[in-house]
């Protein structure tokens, strides 16, 4: 039986090693920090969520996508595949005493069942920022804000990334421009959100099922070769609410200072529903990956769980994509370091001392890595190259007597004596 025992994780999930690991925690702390900066409130939830809640806000077809099954109670449950139904569960749970607007984020461990591809894997971690209960534009501007610090910390730029944004109101605005009546509305966002995905013709053939007309289709796919706001004014001949709504949008961006990593792009879409405004999903600038993050204005799926109305904005970064951009540009090079300082000593007499430097080093907040064991100088240096440490202190019986530590910067190779008294 033990023989047919695999030792790698099961398909689609990820082990951490300690390098992995170093790497993981590399992109969560950016994340943290940008967060941190910003003003949003960390929060956590159950990994297992209820299935009718996820059927509630994804439809029925969610359960072919999901881990989903049975307790021992016959509950309906899943792993959840993305926080935002959590978090709005949460949020309706305690609706009547929260101060709103709530600044909140999450680094959220989801899984979902699907093909996998480069970039996408079945179980991912996903920074999510959502802000619940403002109505303004401000929103967006905030989060995007916030999005574009945790790139800066991560080392991205504009010339490396480039966030697409439209607005579902604005592309409904335009439908209307061109004689297609609401009903059709979301039959042609899902169809333009599959653009792409599947060939033309096959998103002729969805829209003609829904009822648009050929004329009708022919428009449709005529909003594709809009390239700028300045094309939309001149199909809609006024500024409309959600075109008023989108520049002001565009001004804050500049006040923030993250305009140059902006791109208007009308097939932004955002398949889901619950989105009814502005929407935006980031892309590496050579499109070699599918989107970084990817989110808008939801303001409807409170009402769908049964809360109140509640307008939101929210944002979901995923680690998968992002973590092979930075691999690939080599951000990793420099983030596997074990510890600042490696100690050891040759001989077990000078045990105690080494202990000593270490326990020093430590109380002043320097990380150390202290040998277990005495070491041979060779196999001791090999150690430090291997495991990337900065600098090293290898305690010989001399060093003892004159109560002295060498200090080796293992970049430069320069080493300095210093008093153990004054490290």
């Amino acid at each position: 039986m033990a023989n047919n025992i695999s030792y790698n994780s099961p398909r689609g999930m990820r082990d951490f090693y300690p390098e992995e690991m170093a790497q993981r925690n590399y992109i969560f702390d950016a994340w943290r920090q940008a967060a941190k900066e910003f003003g949003f409130l960390q929060y956590d939830a159950c990994v297992v969520e209820s299935l009718d809640l996820l059927k509630r806000k994804s439809g029925e077809e969610i359960v072919d996508q999901i881990y989903a099954f049975k307790d021992k109670s016959d509950r309906d449950l899943a792993l959840r595949p993305e926080m935002t139904p959590t978090l709005a569960r949460m949020i309706v749970n305690k609706q009547g005493s929260l101060f709103f607007p709530v600044k909140w984020f999450a680094l959220a461990q989801c899984f979902r069942y699907e093909r996998m591809t480069r970039g996408r894997k079945r179980e991912h971690y996903q920074w999510n920022l959502d802000i619940i209960g403002e109505e303004s534009v401000s929103a967006e501007a905030e989060v995007l804000a916030a999005a574009v610090r945790g790139l800066e910390l991560l080392g991205l730029s504009s010339s490396e990334v480039k966030i697409h944004f439209s607005s579902r109101r604005l592309l409904g605005e335009l439908l209307i421009a061109l004689g297609i009546d609401e009903e059709f509305h979301q039959a042609a966002f899902l169809a333009l959100d599959k653009r792409g995905k599947i060939s033309d013709e096959e998103i002729v053939k969805l829209l003609l099922a829904e009822g648009v007309s050929a004329d009708g289709t022919e428009q449709v796919f005529g909003l594709l070769n809009i390239k700028s706001l300045s094309d939309v004014e001149v199909i809609l001949k006024e500024e409309t609410p959600g075109l008023l709504n989108i520049k002001e949008f565009v001004e804050l961006a500049k006040i923030y200072n993250f305009e140059d990593i902006l791109e208007f792009d009308i097939s932004v879409i955002r398949g889901l529903s619950y989105y009814t405004g502005i929407v935006f999903e980031g892309f590496d600038s050579a499109h070699g990956f599918r989107a970084i993050f990817g989110g808008g204005r939801y303001d409807n799926l409170l009402t769908s769980i049964g809360g109140k109305p509640q307008t939101a904005v929210g944002l979901g970064f995923g680690d998968v994509v992002i973590g092979e951009i930075l691999s690939d540009l080599g951000r990793f090079d420099h983030v596997n370091q074990s510890a600042e300082y490696a100690v050891a000593y040759m001989d077990d007499e000078q045990k105690n001392t080494a202990v000593k430097v270490a326990t020093r080093l430590r109380s002043k907040g320097h990380s150390v890595d202290l040998a277990l064991h005495s070491e041979k100088p060779k196999k001791f240096f090999k150690r430090c190259e291997k495991d990337l440490f900065s600098k090293a202190i290898l305690i010989g019986s001399d060093d003892v007597e004159r109560q002295i530590v060498r200090v080796k910067d293992l970049a430069t190779r320069e080493q300095v004596e210093v008093k153990i008294e004054d490290l």
